[in-house]
This record gives C-alpha cells, sequence and structure tokens, in this order.
C-alpha cells in the first residue's frame, strides 16, 4: 500500500486482541479538558485540524495486504461539536474501519465546555496526552510548535531496526523466565482474567512516594511497584507476576503521539530481609529487564496467544511533566485518568504521578472480584506505605502486611472460551493436512510442523496469522476468517476450515 508503513509489533498484538473479539472498550484512551471562559470554537476547531496533520498516526487504520499488517493514513475526521459526555465515551474508536481518533466538544454552559478526545491504543499511549495537549494549546494560542525532527514514517522505520537488533538477545533473556501463572490469590477473588471486560474503579492518593523513593536511593515507580509485589505476595503468590507498561521512547520519538509502550512481566518473591532490601534487589531485576523493553514477549517467547493484558494483575504508572498546557483567555482542567469502564484483565493499578500529588485507581473485573475485595486490596497498599514511608529498612516481618488469603477455586476466563468457535467437523484430506502443514513451516520457518501444533505455542504472532491467511488464499482460493485461529490455531484445524469452505463454493 502506498503510503502506509508496517504495523509496531505493539500494534500487531492490539489488532490480534480486536480481531479476536476480546478487548471490549479496554484500548480505548478518553482524555478531557473542561475550559472554562469565552472558548474561540473556530480557533479550537483549526487548532484540532492541525494536531491530525502533525500527527497523522491518528487518522490511521490497521490493514492486511499481502500477509502483513500496515498502518494506512486517513483523514481524522474534524472537530465535532454536541452529545452527552457519558454518550461520547460509549462510542467506539475502530483501529481498523476507524476513526481511530477523534475530537468531541461538548457545551455545558454558556462559558463551560469540555473537549473530548479519544483515542484507540494502538495510536495513543499515556504520554501521548501531553503531547497532544501541548500542541493543540500551543496551536489555539497562535504558536506553531517546532519542526519534528522526524517524520512518524521515519520512527516506525528506526523502531523495526532496533526491534530485530534486540531479539536474539531478548530470546535468551526470557528462556525460562516466563512463567505465565494464572493461580492468583486475592481478597473475595472468584475468577482470573487476561480477557477485557466492563470494570469498576477504586480512587486514591498515595502519599509521600516521594520521601520513601529519597530514602532508599531508588525511583517513586520503584518503590510503588516493590510495595505492589510485597502485598500480592503477602496474600498468599508465591511469585507474584505483575504486567507492567514499559515506555519505548526513543530520541526519534520523543515528541510524536503513538503507541510507543511495551507490557512484560515483572516476577518478584520477597523473602525476609526489609523493605528497602527487597526494593533494590527489585530495582536491579527491573535494571536488567529494562535491556529488552522494547521486544515484546510474544515475539521472544512461545505459546502466548491472543490476550487483553499479559497477566491477570497489572500495573501502569506515569510521572507527568510539571506543567500543564494553557489555553489563552482560558481555564483548563485535565482529567489524565480517566476511565473508560472497561478493564483488561483482573486487576489493575494505575498511577499518574506529578507535582500535584500521585493519583490512584485500582480497576478490577467486578464478575471476578468483588468491591468489598477491591476495597480491601486499596486500604492495604495504603497502610503498607504509610508504615514503610515511616521507616523504609523496616523488616518486612514487621510491616502491616496481611494474612494470606484462602486459596479459592477459580475460573480462568481466556481467549479460547471467549471467542466464538470457528471449525466445523468433518472429514479432512491427508494431502491438504500435509499441504498447511507445509504453509505453518514456512511461515513459522520451522523444518516440519505437526497437524495439532499450536501456531502460538510455536511462536506464532498476529503477523504470522496474516501470512497463513494470505498465502492459504492465494493457493486454495478461499479467504479464513480470522476467528478461526483464536478457536484453533493449528494446521488441522486450518485444514478443515478450508475443506469446508471449498465444499461450500462448489
Amino acid at each position: 500500500m502506498t503510503g502506509s508503513w508496517q504495523a509496531s509489533p505493539a500494534q500487531q498484538g492490539m489488532w490480534l486482541t480486536e480481531r479476536a473479539g476480546i478487548a471490549g472498550r479496554a484500548f480505548h484512551m478518553p482524555l478531557a479538558v473542561w475550559l472554562d471562559g469565552p472558548l474561540d470554537v473556530v480557533a479550537l476547531g483549526e487548532a484540532c485540524a492541525e494536531v491530525a496533520r502533525r500527527h497523522p498516526l491518528l487518522g490511521g487504520v490497521l490493514a492486511e495486504d499481502g500477509g502483513e499488517l500496515r498502518l494506512v493514513p486517513h483523514a481524522m475526521p474534524p472537530l465535532r461539536e454536541g452529545g452527552d459526555l457519558q454518550e461520547e465515551l460509549a462510542a467506539p474508536v475502530d483501529p481498523v474501519e476507524g476513526p481511530a481518533a477523534r475530537f468531541t466538544l461538548i457545551r455545558e454552559e454558556a462559558k463551560r465546555h469540555v473537549l473530548l478526545f479519544q483515542a484507540h491504543h494502538a495510536v495513543f499511549d499515556g504520554e501521548s496526552k501531553d503531547i497532544l495537549l501541548r500542541d493543540l494549546a500551543a496551536w489555539y494560542g497562535g504558536a506553531v510548535p517546532p519542526p519534528l525532527a522526524w517524520t512518524y514514517p521515519e520512527v516506525a522505520v528506526q523502531q523495526q531496526v532496533r526491534l530485530a537488533d534486540a531479539l536474539p538477545d531478548a530470546r535468551r533473556y526470557w528462556a525460562g523466565r516466563w512463567e505465565g501463572r494464572r493461580e492468583l490469590r486475592l481478597p473475595g477473588l472468584t475468577g482470573v482474567s487476561v480477557v477485557a471486560a466492563p470494570g469498576s474503579a477504586l480512587d486514591f492518593v498515595l502519599e509521600d512516594l516521594g520521601g520513601i523513593a529519597g530514602r532508599l536511593e531508588i525511583t517513586r515507580f520503584e518503590v510503588l511497584l516493590a510495595a505492589f509485589v510485597a502485598l500480592l505476595h503477602a496474600y498468599g503468590n508465591a511469585r507474584p507476576e505483575v504486567g507492567v507498561d514499559l515506555s519505548t521512547r526513543t530520541e526519534w520519538s520523543r515528541d510524536h503521539v503513538g503507541a510507543f509502550v511495551n507490557e512484560l512481566p515483572v516476577t518478584g518473591a520477597p523473602e525476609g530481609g526489609t523493605f528497602g532490601e527487597f526494593a533494590r534487589s527489585l530495582r536491579g531485576d527491573l535494571r536488567r529487564l529494562y535491556r529488552h523493553r522494547e521486544v515484546p514477549l510474544a515475539r521472544a517467547v512461545d505459546g502466548i496467544g491472543p490476550r487483553a493484558a499479559l497477566t491477570p494483575v497489572s500495573l501502569s504508572y506515569r510521572l507527568r511533566p510539571e506543567t500543564s498546557p494553557l489555553f489563552p483567555g482560558l481555564g483548563a482542567s485535565v482529567e489524565w485518568m480517566m476511565f473508560n469502564g472497561w478493564v483488561r484483565n483482573t486487576l489493575h493499578l494505575q498511577i499518574v504521578d506529578d507535582h500535584a500529588g500521585t493519583a490512584a485507581r485500582l480497576q478490577y473485573n467486578p464478575a471476578l472480584l468483588d468491591r468489598a475485595g477491591a476495597e480491601r486490596i486499596r486500604e492495604d497498599l495504603a497502610a503498607l506505605l504509610t508504615a514503610v514511608a515511616a521507616d523504609p529498612e523496616a523488616p518486612l516481618d514487621r510491616l502491616p502486611l496481611p494474612r494470606p488469603v484462602p486459596a479459592a477455586s477459580v475460573t480462568a476466563v481466556t481467549a479460547a472460551t471467549a471467542a466464538s468457535a470457528a471449525v466445523k467437523d468433518g472429514p479432512v484430506g491427508a494431502d491438504l493436512v500435509r499441504e498447511i502443514q507445509a504453509i505453518f513451516a514456512k511461515e513459522l520457518e520451522l523444518d516440519d510442523v505437526e497437524p495439532d501444533d499450536d501456531l502460538f505455542d510455536l511462536g506464532g504472532h498476529s503477523l504470522t496469522i496474516t501470512q497463513i491467511m494470505a498465502r492459504t488464499q492465494k493457493l486454495f482460493g478461499v479467504e479464513l476468517s480470522f476467528e478461526l485461529f483464536i478457536d484453533d490455531a493449528t494446521a488441522m484445524g486450518v485444514a478443515a476450515e478450508v475443506a469446508r469452505l471449498r465444499e461450500q463454493a462448489c
């Protein structure tokens, strides 16, 4: 496709999850700005249009092209006026059909408006919020931001080169490290999931992370992660596994809107000693992990199928710049952690840290974790951090850590149970199965593939699926549905569907 560029691994993973039907609205990223004063609606509309031109990724859609997933730029819709805030929050953003992002202006009073921006995570991340509002406020005020040093296509190519260079070391690093645990103990827990679902949220404020970090000579994020892991361990999780969002931005992508983030698992097991000792040990583990932060885990290890989150429990932390965008002549209030009403897994801790304080939110799946359990987790985390602030070098056994919760009989919700079946039973010729095996082997760069080998166990991912679909269509003249690979990602399953489609066409 002329004028398009190859999708990043993060975009491919989100596309795979969307096609699997297990994403819901979990990848929708709303950002709301309340504007008080005499708003110039025309100037704001022009500023929105300038932002869309500066960041063409926002208008992009993901499309298959000859077995490759590419990002195709499209015009982003102009600023739209009207609507209700809650209704607009529920409206879809679609990286496949488009639009992947949009601006809506909602009038609440004569001199009070809400500018709602919504984007799909495939084209947007947490740091993009500051970039977008900075550029928008500049144009609204009549200033022109300095030109970007590199275009987004140049950034995308450079990202692909770095990923290819980093992949061998990442595979060696993760060999034997990824455990993929689905066992989990939390108060009030009845199920475990890495599939998106309607969620609930509890907001609170954390105090004195900076004081603890300064005394232990670690970062605020490392303090928070150590406390969260220690709490999960106290609940009875022998080796807590927490999915952590890590920025992959470089000097090239620093000023670009986009999905420059990668979720990777952090595993820790505090065994005696002091909190400070555990936090510094975890810091060392993180420093080793950071060397591989750009490589998605699904590229480094086998057996990771489509999922909305890497682990049942996850954490995101963002340290914001000290200044907020200023719209001349207007008062501006930004909701940096606007909740979209969905959660990607069982429990997610979101943190936005800035000069105004440390805002925290527990997002949870109420069908699997009851509110009383979520409230207890919030209270236990706050109590632990309060005690650590008083004495960061306190022995772990003297901190107010909770007792282990009883192991519950929980249900694991996976992509396979969430997706509908696509393969029909029926006889399949041995020759056809062998031909599909050969396609699998070629695209996976393997010498041989057995009929019942699972594509994801062999190291396949979203790009592999698109390549197999394209090659199958070319050889057999049938168009496979993406959902087929969610239900049965084996050569036998694909061969059965090819046979069914060919028979149907006769």
